[in-house]
């Protein structure tokens, strides 16, 4: 018999680590190669992890709620046939006895404590060895969430906790005395103003208590963030796409009989939006402290709803590049595997521009809240038909046409009123001028 490693694949470049969220097999269960063996969890995408080879389950390395970091050995596989190399391997991807010690003696010390177990809370993610050193070292769930994390999205990680306890005094500090002030005004405010008491929430007995899903919790913690990052102003354009509606309606069987899927305004829209964002590049960009990033490529984020009422953003890459028939193509596979909870991690990472369609809710506009680190995101309004005046050189008359409301909004740290106008208008502009004789 011999042994296999079931490691976490890579999901991408951006992606260095997942949280395993339920083991689909037991120790003992006989699985086939390519099916799920466990479910893992990154910011905002689920996904399973499949074996590569026919076995049986013998040994499980992680707990739920464990943090594996991409490559790391999760499960052991026992196959027929093989050699003992593939047992060495095993031993030797195994962590150092030094690190095992470590973690034993936190896990040890906090079996023996009697404090409240720290949780994570609305907008923190704490691994299981973080708690355990916590745990450990008496420091409270107040203490711990004033900690400054340096993992991804300020997650508290392992060598912050171990900073922390080596250099705190023995006295206990206040969790404002842990974060780090960004000038010595924010200091003297921070330690003169009294904490703000959450508001309480009554709960009669006929009120039904929902606990937000993983994702539903992210997602807010995001949005928050990025409301106290960014000050959001908004511009709104009307812009008359009927010119855009005669055509798809004329291209739009055709288009579905030769390519076997239908063609939708998204690609159209996004089109419009990658050129504007050619065209004003300062739009496509990126704010890190008091440095401004000049994106090079342009990928524009399309949020797109989920079965369970929650969004994601999927990413189109280099999205200026591609034709309308490339552009559909990524939109409809985009929009697809989204909702069937298929998307890969790298796939809804590195967006420079978001593009969301609350038009599809019945909205005419909206105030979209910008996806940090970006700068700007356009809202695209439901397309009615109404009645406009038409200017012709014989003269004015009332006509009926399709228009929709465009809604942008940016970050006025670093987009003034004229950029951010100007961009929304351009948009508008090649929707406006769109040719009903063109070809796809």
């Amino acid at each position: 018999m011999a042994k296999f490693e079931l490691k976490l694949p890579k999901m991408g470049e951006s992606v260095a680590e997942a949280t395993l969220t339920n083991w689909l097999k037991e120790v003992g269960d006989t699985i086939e190669a390519d099916e799920a063996v466990l479910e893992i969890a990154t910011d905002k995408v689920d996904s399973e992890v499949p074996s590569e080879v026919d076995g049986v389950l013998i040994e499980k390395l992680f707990n739920v709620d464990d943090v594996v970091q991409v490559g790391q050995t999760i499960a052991i596989i026992e196959t027929a046939g093989g050699s003992n190399e593939s047992e060495k391997a095993v031993t030797e991807s195994a962590p150092s006895p030094e690190a095992v010690k470590e973690v034993e003696k936190h896990v040890d010390t906090a079996k023996q404590a009697t404090q409240t177990p720290i949780e994570n809370t609305g907008d923190r993610f704490y691994s299981p060895l973080v708690k355990n050193i916590a745990a450990a070292e008496n420091i409270s769930q107040t203490e711990l969430d004033g900690i400054s994390g340096t993992g991804k999205d300020g997650r508290v990680t392992k060598n912050d906790i171990l900073d922390y306890v080596e250099n705190r005094s023995s006295e206990k500090p206040q969790p404002q005395t842990v974060v780090e002030a960004k000038n010595p005004e924010t200091a003297k405010a921070q330690s003169s103003e009294p904490a703000k008491p959450k508001a309480a929430v009554s709960v009669s007995g006929e009120d039904e208590i929902i606990e937000m899903t993983r994702m539903g919790k992210l997602i807010a913690h995001h949005m928050v963030e990025s409301t106290q990052t960014s000050a959001h102003v908004q511009s709104f354009v009307e812009c008359d796409v009927t010119n855009v509606w005669n055509w798809r309606n004329k291209v739009k069987g055709s288009f579905a009989k030769r390519e076997g899927e239908n063609l939708t305004f998204t690609p159209i829209f996004m089109e419009a939006v990658a050129k504007a964002l050619k065209d004003f590049p300062l739009m496509n960009i990126a704010v890190d402290g008091n440095n401004i990033i000049k994106r090079k490529n342009i990928n524009l984020g399309m949020a797109a709803s989920l079965p369970d009422g929650n969004l994601i953003v999927p990413v189109i890459k280099n999205a200026d590049r591609l034709n309308l028939l490339g552009m559909s193509k990524a939109v409809n596979d985009l929009a697809n595997r989204a909702r069937e909870n298929k998307l890969k991690p790298d796939e809804i990472q590195g967006g420079t521009y978001t593009v969301t369609n609350v038009g599809t809710f019945g909205s005419i506009m909206g105030t979209p809240i910008i996806n940090q680190p970006q700068v700007g995101i356009l809202a695209l309004g439901a397309i009615r038909k109404v009645p406009a005046v038409i200017e012709t050189p014989e003269g004015d008359f009332i006509g009926i046409r399709f228009k929709m409301f465009l809604s942008h909004s940016y970050d006025h740290r670093v987009v003034n009123g004229s950029l951010g106008g100007q961009f929304v208008k351009r948009v508008a502009d090649y929707l406006e001028a769109w040719d009903v004789n063109r070809e796809i």
